[in-house]
């Protein structure tokens, strides 16, 4: 399906689903919000479409979503793969036993969380998320994974904010992104 300039047609659909609304929720921040592209049937369905296309042979047993908007796109590419769902939340959501992550923000740190036990060594993991900005919360679910012996083969994301350099944080991590934003 790819248009006159090589790049899957969908991809244009998906971008123009998403709304961005300037100044929030702070200003100078220009938010790209997710929910008008859930609204839109086909383009949500492409967007899910397009994950599935490109994981479904790469022997992914794990696709970890990022707390909270991970959770919108995680679970349908799981289930569509095949691979189990690990959802990555914030501190204090997960009952149980958890191992967490710390990382930074601009200002102060956060944690990450996942149950013990919901991955196992040598597993092969998809981390999926609906935007990169500056890398800090892939980059925590990266190490979290790793660090009980996952190989975390791509992390994926619908938009990423390229002037904001979280790729470049990711160090050889690969990123798989379907648009960048504005």
């Amino acid at each position: 399906m790819a248009g006159k300039d090589g790049q899957d047609s969908r991809i244009q659909k998906i971008s123009s689903a998403i709304r961005v609304i300037p100044d929030f929720p702070k200003p100078g921040i220009m938010f790209q919000d997710i929910t008008t592209l859930l609204l839109d049937t086909k383009a949500f369905r492409d967007t899910i479409d397009l994950f599935v296309e490109r994981y479904k042979d790469k022997d992914i047993s794990v696709v970890a979503g990022i707390e909270a908007r991970g959770f919108i796109f995680g679970p349908p590419i799981a289930l569509a793969i095949g691979a189990k769902f690990v959802p990555m939340r914030k501190p204090n959501k997960l009952p149980g036993e958890v191992i967490s992550e710390e990382y930074s923000l601009e200002y102060g740190t956060d944690k990450m969380e996942m149950h013990v036990g919901a991955v196992e060594a040598g597993e092969r993991a998809l981390i999926i998320d609906d935007l990169i900005a500056t890398g800090g919360t892939l980059c925590a679910a990266i190490r979290l994974l790793e660090r009980v012996g996952v190989h975390v083969v791509e992390c994926a994301c619908v938009i990423e904010l390229p002037e904001l350099k979280g790729r470049e944080r990711l160090g050889d991590k690969p990123l798989f992104v379907l648009v960048n934003g504005a």
